[in-house]
Order: structure tokens, then C-alpha cells, then sequence
């Protein structure tokens, strides 16, 4: 297998296909999108509500934590997640300034 030579692409870019990696697994969406709905930090009731065994989903929070777009606090023996709502909108200005490309009208391509 080869490499992904990361290092000849800008960081915009590589900014970007960490993020599409990110929101490439389902899980990974389903707790953001829990996260958002009770807007509030959640401990321990992931797992019931996704679906998954605690170790799967302790790996996608990590992730989520790694890339910042959730924090985590310390109560007691659990962590609690919620959104890092500075981080997201950073996250969702770099997504919507590559997804608001178009085609230019004159381009007959194919």
C-alpha cells in the first residue's frame, strides 16, 4: 500500500480530507448529531442511544476530541462530550468555503 504523501498538498487541503474522514463513518455522525440535540454534555448514554459497545464508541469520540470538535470534561469516574461549538464553526467555514465551488456556466465539460 502506498503512501498518502500528505506533505505536497496545502494544509487547506489536508484540513479538509481530515474532516470528510471524520464524517466518514456513520457513528461519528450519529454522536455529533446526538451532541447537538440535547445540547448539553453527555456521559454515559452513548451507548445505549447509538448502539454500539463502549470501546467502539470511545474510539469514534476520540477521534471527534483528536480533530476538536467536541471537548470533554472530567465528573467523577466518566467523561462528558459536548460540541466545541468554537471548533465546529471553524470546521464549518473550511467545508462551506470547498463546497461552495461551482462550475463555472461557460464550462462544457463532457
Amino acid at each position: 500500500m502506498g503512501i498518502t504523501k500528505s506533505e505536497i498538498f496545502t494544509s487547506d487541503q489536508n484540513e479538509i480530507a481530515t474532516f470528510a474522514k471524520v464524517f466518514g463513518h456513520p457513528a461519528r455522525v450519529a454522536i455529533l448529531q446526538h451532541l447537538f440535540k440535547i445540547n448539553a454534555c453527555v456521559c454515559g448514554d452513548l451507548v445505549s442511544v447509538i448502539g454500539l459497545a463502549q470501546p467502539t464508541i470511545s474510539q469514534h469520540l476520540k477521534e471527534l476530541k483528536n480533530l476538536e470538535l467536541i471537548k470533554g470534561t472530567i465528573e467523577g469516574t466518566s467523561v462528558c462530550y459536548c460540541i466545541d461549538k468554537d471548533n465546529w464553526l471553524k470546521m464549518k467555514s473550511i467545508m462551506q468555503t470547498f463546497l461552495d465551488q461551482d462550475y463555472a456556466e461557460s464550462t462544457t465539460c463532457c
